[in-house]
């Protein structure tokens, strides 16, 4: 049986595979370190529920709802759409650690404030990322803006409709 200890964990590439390390096929997991000043990927949402877990010292989730400060042991779910958006943000002078984690699986991430779509495979080698044209992806209806592709890729179109919409 492999073991990983989330306090203790050495983060030597950005952050720490958790889920791969103990040899998980369905829990995506990973350990993520956020010195002072520092945020974690844009702000996002996703077609399927994420999970946070503050690991240690203290950080500011930004949510559709505002601000939220977190301390260490504060657990929060995310739910698919745009109501699970998210950002974190290390906003105090002391480094903060958590640990997010989601289903394995190709994953879609809708980022509003750029207006960009992620379509992430388990094969990395095939991720994508385009902005429509003629619409904004947070759109006013609470989801995808009208819009299309900016190009083609790989000439494949790219067509998905989440549950949530």
């Amino acid at each position: 049986m492999e073991t990983v200890n989330i306090f203790s964990a050495k983060n030597v590439e950005g952050r720490v595979d958790v889920g791969q390390a103990v040899g998980s096929t369905a829990t995506l997991m990973f350990i993520y370190d956020l010195a002072p000043g520092q945020g974690s990927s844009p702000y996002h949402y996703e077609c399927e529920e994420e999970w946070l877990l503050v690991v240690d010292g203290t950080i500011v989730l930004r949510a559709p709802d505002g601000a939220h400060t977190l301390e260490r042991g504060d657990l929060v779910c995310f739910p698919p759409g745009q109501a699970g958006a998210h950002k974190l943000m290390n906003r105090s002078e002391s480094p903060a650690r958590t640990l997010m984690f989601s289903k394995r699986g190709p994953a879609i991430v809708v980022y509003p404030d750029s207006d960009t779509i992620g379509v992430f495979p388990s094969d990395e080698a095939n991720q994508l990322v385009f902005k429509p044209h003629g619409g904004a992806v947070g759109g006013g209806r609470g989801g995808l803006g009208q819009g299309r592709l900016t190009r083609r890729v790989r000439h494949y179109r790219v067509v998905f409709i989440p549950d949530w919409l």
